[in-house]
């Protein structure tokens, strides 16, 4: 595939209002990830490390149950509307998650504003998966790398564009965003891009994001 633009968003936090996947990890391993996530927050431990311990600590038994936390998870206001926006102008979307493929694949299976699934609309979805025949989570990482479990610029460079928008909400966005032209941040990722002078579009809904497109343009 090769495009002008290309949009990569992240999931959690950013399709869905909450960090569905962080919530998860907190109730299913509570103990491991009490101990790990603040220091995933702060940058002391790295996603590739810290990541793994939490999942590998969960049964496979708990699998269906884990990837079941997204099904009252809402999904944030005015998504719909932009995939009709991006698809209208053959601008194509990537969903790029630190999470789980079958989480994500549950959420855009519902439908959009157009009766149709959210995920007829999208591109394709990178995550991890979970293999389950052992006594504990055992992660699958196409995308493994550097310091992460899912090296979102690895996504990223699998597909031909001049310009790149990232669309994200924290600590798994940062290197995606260091690499877009354009980037639309939000909650903790305002905070990292300020650290590393990066600049961005604050963003609370996709509404904000289609306004904004519509009023400036996609990046020349």
């Amino acid at each position: 595939m090769d495009a002008q633009t290309i949009v990569f968003c992240d999931f959690d936090g950013t399709i869905t209002t909450v960090d569905t996947f962080g919530d998860a990890l907190g109730k299913y391993a509570p103990e491991v990830a009490a101990d790990i996530l603040p220091g995933l927050y702060n940058r002391k431990i790295t996603l590739r490390e810290g990541v793994r311990k939490i999942l590998e600590a969960i049964p496979s038994e708990q699998f269906a149950a884990f990837v079941s936390e997204v099904d009252d998870k809402p999904v944030r206001q005015g998504f719909s509307d932009f995939l009709q926006f991006l698809g209208d102008r053959q601008v194509p979307i990537v969903v790029v998650s630190g999470g789980l493929v079958p989480m994500v694949e549950r959420v855009l299976a519902r439908p959009g504003t157009d009766g149709t699934p959210l995920r007829d609309h999208i591109e394709t979805v990178a995550a991890m998966n979970i293999d389950t025949f052992d006594p504990y989570f055992k992660i699958i990482a196409p995308f493994e790398g550097g310091t992460e479990m899912v090296e979102k610029v690895q996504v990223m460079g699998k597909y031909k564009y001049q310009k790149a928008i990232a669309i994200g909400d924290s600590l798994t966005d940062i290197n995606m965003a260091l690499k877009a032209d354009l980037v639309f941040a939000r909650d903790r990722l305002q905070q990292y891009l300020d650290e590393e002078g990066k600049a961005y579009v604050p963003w609370e809904t996709f509404d904000d994001i289609r306004h904004y497109l519509e009023t400036n343009g996609f990046p020349a």
